[in-house]
């Protein structure tokens, strides 16, 4: 059974409605929506994996207007709020209803096939090494061929820590479960290429967060 996560690690506060608000998404929703724009395909199925409030992906469908957001969570008070910001942005005909989806479990690839692009904001320094490696391995099943996969958030450096904050976040998350905390980079991108997928890229990103880049090449 999955220990409880800190208290700073997942921050959302209630807001109008059904909406949640979390500072974490309002801060980093402008960089993220302009990584997007210069690393995701225009048109074609998006998935949005632990899509949070909702705050990020509506964001994102109105900077890409050409793709078709399935949005994804598993908590089911951000599902609603998922839904509600879609609504208020009149966005129901490009983004859909948000789904119950685990991508830590084995097997959820089968029926969320042909993705022309999956992305993931802040979850793997929250979940376990083995539950990182099974979602960037369903995560490649899923994508179409060409499909691109973003996966954003803090990151080890070679092994290092490089600043206070980070030290001192990943402290926090490894005293509520040694099993989770902060990846290295290396060994994503390792991770990344022993699923078949190219690294096209890491992106330094605000905060001192990474962006990993990856695609899928033809089979």
């Amino acid at each position: 059974m999955r220990r409880p996560l800190p208290p700073s690690a997942s921050v959302a506060h209630a807001s109008k409605g059904a909406k949640l608000h979390a500072p974490a998404a309002a801060r980093n929703a402008q960089a993220l929506t302009d990584l997007l724009v210069e690393h995701a395909p225009q048109t074609g199925q998006a998935l949005e994996i632990a899509s949070g409030t909702g705050q990020h992906i509506v964001a994102f469908a109105k900077a890409l207007p050409g793709l078709t957001w399935q949005p994804s969570e598993v908590n089911a008070d951000r599902r609603a709020s998922i839904d509600a910001y879609a609504a208020q942005g009149g966005l129901t005909t490009t983004v859909a209803t948000a789904i119950p989806l685990d991508a830590t479990r084995q097997g959820w690839a089968e029926q969320h096939r042909d993705q022309d692009l999956i992305v993931l904001v802040n979850l793997l320094h929250l979940i376990s090494t083995d539950a990182v490696q099974t979602l960037i391995h369903e995560a490649a099943k899923a994508l179409a061929d060409h499909g691109t996969l973003i996966l954003y958030g803090p990151f080890k450096r070679a092994g290092a820590l490089t600043s206070e904050g980070d030290a001192r976040f990943d402290a926090e998350l490894r005293g509520a479960d040694p099993a989770i905390g902060y990846k290295d980079d290396l060994e994503m991108t390792r991770w990344l290429a022993d699923v078949g997928l190219e690294l096209s890229e890491v992106v330094q990103m605000p905060a001192n967060n990474l962006a990993f880049i990856a695609r899928k090449p033809a089979a």
